[in-house]
């Protein structure tokens, strides 16, 4: 089975209000194995919008990818971060 990221672009538009969101989505993480691979760092949009962070997430595959997404402890964590930033994240499988 091949593995599974997730890919997101954030920009933080309230910082204190974010914070609710990074203190509750490690446990999500931590419970589905995820491996971050990129978070932040300096980023240059070469086409499209430019976005303050992308983040890359690899999971053990795609299903394990959609649990942690779906799972109460991450479900919390997005409702912390409700109103503090704009976000997109998708979920794709690997090669």
């Amino acid at each position: 089975m091949p593995k599974a990221y997730w890919i997101a672009r954030v920009t933080v538009t309230d910082p204190d209000a974010y914070s609710g969101y990074q203190a509750l989505a490690p446990a999500a993480f931590q419970k589905y194995g995820a491996v971050f691979l990129a978070r932040g760092g300096v980023t240059e949009a070469m086409e499209g919008p430019g976005w303050e962070r992308h983040v890359v997430i690899e999971f053990a595959d795609l299903a394990t990818a959609k649990a942690c997404y779906t799972s109460p402890e991450y479900r919390a964590a997005r409702e912390a971060r409700a109103g503090a930033c704009r976000a997109e994240i998708f979920l794709t499988e690997g090669m």
